[in-house]
């Protein structure tokens, strides 16, 4: 059983260090409700997801009322929707987009993830036909969120799919100028996409999963900085090795409440058991940041020099503590950075020591990648596709997933504001340096794989 003082510093987290439950995410297969005539589909899906999540935000308010812990979020990871609308054009698409957004919206949930594609190496007509929904998808709805996984360590990188990905976000945030492009904030473009993430905006329901399944994200960014901050005024000689040790330790706490969360709403619910996610995912609230732990470890200037080690140590630790607690760690994992979510991150961007090429270096050592960047208005696809691509790359050469959120705003130049509001946050609208790569992105093709990549 735990001791006295394990007891006593899980309730000092909850009460006053952020210590949440930031996501119970269900993941519903919806494959059996395929059908050629959409509307048949879209009712299937209804009736499916009323009977299997029906009492999903209930049974979570039921489990934070009985164990004290809050539950912010409560989410719905659906099939591919590709897959599940093959043989439907994107006003088909749409329709079925529209059904999952008034469905979520009645049973309670948040956000529903899954208007998903895998198009690493190659693309269907469900797939550019999903694409090509996706402008008015994401400015119509107000819960859907969509992900395309456009390169992995097997298969290389799409280059077709990230340019036609380019104006499809240019696109999306012209239909959503009025809010700075916020359309843009429900989609990720990933490499190597996993398919147990319970965190927005890119969840989906893997095809190896059960029929349905809790997955779970835990996030303490606040608990970790508390706890480095009383190690080092403790008075005591500290090193870097010590930090980790404790930040370790905090994790496999973290971890533990996690899983017992999520496993009491699975029974609640019906559901089986997934995975706990690691990752220390940051909200704008100040004290809730991941950028105040670097600060906390010691890192004066988010951005300047160290910050990539002192990530790089924050993930390891973070992971090992979690892999101690649990035999159910999956997601992705590790420490996000999404600009304009984190206060201490969007401050540094403000100062300019954050920089797009420094943060595409931190991407090589966290969890996903460029997250949550606002950029000029006026930057072309041909761009974005790179940038996009530099990160994917990142990803696919060193088997890792990563991901970029990239947010055109419209009207809005480097140095000024681009505020989405919520859980989303505000942040400065990043310089992306350097000459056009539209020569490079628009030979086309796919990038290899790398050598790495011949594992069997």
């Amino acid at each position: 059983m735990p001791g006295r003082d394990y007891i006593l510093s899980t309730v000092a987290m909850l009460q006053e260090e952020h210590l949440d439950v930031r996501t119970i995410t269900l993941g519903l297969d919806l494959f059996d409700c395929a059908d050629r005539r959409i509307g048949t589909l879209c009712d299937l899906v209804r009736k499916k997801i009323h009977a299997a999540a029906g009492d999903l935000v209930r049974a979570c308010d039921r489990v934070s009322r009985s164990y004290g812990i809050p539950i912010v979020n409560k989410r719905l990871a659906i099939s591919p929707a590709s897959c599940l609308g093959a043989g439907h054009d994107a006003k088909g698409l749409l329709r079925l987009a529209r059904a999952l957004d008034e469905v979520a919206a009645e049973i309670g949930v948040d956000f529903v993830g899954g208007f998903s594609a895998m198009v690493q190496k190659g693309m269907t007509a469900s797939d550019r036909a999903l694409i090509g929904a996706l402008p008015e998808v994401l400015a119509t709805t107000s819960r859907v969120c969509a992900s395309v996984n456009a390169a992995s360590s097997r298969a290389g990188i799409n280059m077709d799919a990230l340019l036609l990905l380019g104006e499809t976000i240019l696109e999306i945030a012209r239909r959503t100028a009025d809010r700075d492009g916020f359309g843009c904030c429900k989609l990720c473009v990933f490499a190597n996409i996993p398919e147990d993430n319970p965190f927005m905006a890119g969840a989906y329901k893997g095809t190896g999963e059960p029929e349905t399944v809790v997955n779970v994200g835990v996030s303490g960014p606040g608990v970790v900085k508390r706890a480095v901050e009383r190690l080092r005024e403790s008075g005591m000689p500290v090193t870097l090795a010590d930090v980790a040790e404790e930040i370790k330790n905090t994790s496999f706490r973290v971890t533990r409440t996690g899983e017992l969360i999520g496993r009491a709403v699975a029974r609640e619910v019906g559901a089986e058991f997934g995975i706990v996610d690691l990752s220390l995912a940051p909200t704008p609230e100040i004290g809730d940041s991941v950028g105040e732990v670097l600060q906390a470890m010691g890192i004066a200037r988010i951005g300047g020099p160290g910050s990539t080690a002192a990530l790089a140590m924050l993930t390891d630790a973070v992971k090992k503590g979690g892999t101690f607690a649990s035999s159910s760690v999956g997601g992705m994992s590790g420490a996000f950075i999404p600009v304009s979510e984190d206060s201490a991150l969007a401050a540094a961007a403000t100062e300019g020591t954050l920089t797009l090429e420094k943060l595409e270096a931190m991407t090589a050592v966290c969890s996903v990648g460029l997250d949550m960047i606002a950029l000029p208005g006026d930057i072309s696809a041909e761009t974005i596709a790179a940038i996009a691509a530099d990160e994917l790359a990142i990803g696919m050469v060193n088997r890792k997933t990563t991901a970029v959120r990239l947010i055109p705003v419209p009207g809005k130049q480097a140095g000024e504001r681009a505020v989405f509001g919520g859980l989303f946050g505000e942040s400065p609208i990043l310089r992306a340096a350097g000459a056009s790569a539209g020569d490079f992105v628009r030979l086309g093709g796919r990038i290899p794989a790398p050598l790495q990549s011949l594992v069997n």
